[in-house]
């Protein structure tokens, strides 16, 4: 069977591994990362929106008024203005937030 000095050993070693596990810290990256992930799918969303609504605003336009590619195409360009300058705003928003939490930690660590 097994004797008393391998069970000692493993009964070291698991309370190694549960001291080991209990030491490592969750990583908070993670959470900036999947936020980070989250607020680049808003930016892309937010320019694929601006160019289909500038698309069927142009394309209904040039239906109703006959002047077939035209319109289509200043539209789809206004759209993808439009959806440019809300994805710099969104960026400044995330670069604000970032600026803010940066701020309170700093505070907090000269608290200390």
């Amino acid at each position: 069977m097994t004797d008393p000095q391998q069970t000692e050993r493993l009964k070291a070693l698991e309370a190694r591994l549960k001291q080991a596990k209990a030491a490592q810290a969750p990583k908070p990256h993670q959470e900036e990362h999947y936020s980070q992930a989250q607020m680049a799918w808003r930016m892309v969303i937010e320019l694929v929106a601006g160019l289909g609504i500038g698309f069927g605003i142009g394309f209904g336009l040039d239906t109703l008024l006959g002047t077939t590619p035209w319109l289509m195409v200043v539209f789809v360009l206004l759209g993808f203005v439009a959806g440019v300058k809300t994805m710099i705003r969104s960026a400044h928003e995330l670069q604000r937030q970032a600026e803010n939490d940066q701020a309170a930690k700093d505070a907090a660590d000269e608290g200390k």
